[in-house]
C-alpha cells in the first residue's frame, strides 16, 4: 500500500461534505494558482523582493539590482503584472513598477520569517 493513501476507507462523510461545501471556487483557485506560480521563478521572485524592499522601480534599477538584462527583468515584471502581484506607470519615458497589496503578501508569504524585512 502506499503510503500517501488510506488503506480503508474511512470517510467523515458530514465533515467532507461540509468543507465540499465551503471549497475555493474553482475560478478563485485558477486566480490564486497563477499568482503563486508567478513568484515560482526564482529571476521574478528576486525581482518581487526588490520591489518590495525599493517600493517603485524602474527596469533600469531593477536590471542593475539583479544581475540580469532589461529584456529579461522587462519579461519577469510583465509576468508579475498579468499576474496582479504588480502595476507599472509611465513618467515620461521611464516605466516604473511596484508591487500591488496582493504582490507584496505573496512575496512576504512565501519568505521565510528571516528573510521578511520589518
Amino acid at each position: 500500500m502506499s503510503a500517501d493513501r488510506c488503506d480503508l476507507l474511512c470517510l467523515d462523510l458530514p465533515r467532507a461534505e461540509a468543507l465540499r461545501a465551503s471549497a475555493l471556487d474553482p475560478l478563485d483557485a485558477r486566480r490564486a494558482a497563477v499568482r503563486a506560480a508567478a513568484l515560482g521563478d526564482a529571476t521574478r521572485l528576486t525581482i518581487a523582493v526588490a520591489l518590495r524592499d525599493g517600493a517603485e522601480l524602474c527596469v533600469c534599477d531593477l536590471a542593475w539590482v539583479t544581475e540580469r538584462s532589461e529584456n529579461l527583468v522587462g519579461h519577469h515584471l510583465r509576468a508579475l503584472r498579468d499576474a496582479g502581484l504588480a502595476r507599472s506607470r509611465r513618467e515620461h519615458r521611464v516605466v516604473f513598477y511596484s508591487l500591488t497589496a496582493a504582490g507584496r503578501e505573496l512575496v512576504c508569504s512565501v519568505l521565510e520569517p528571516t528573510e521578511v524585512s520589518a
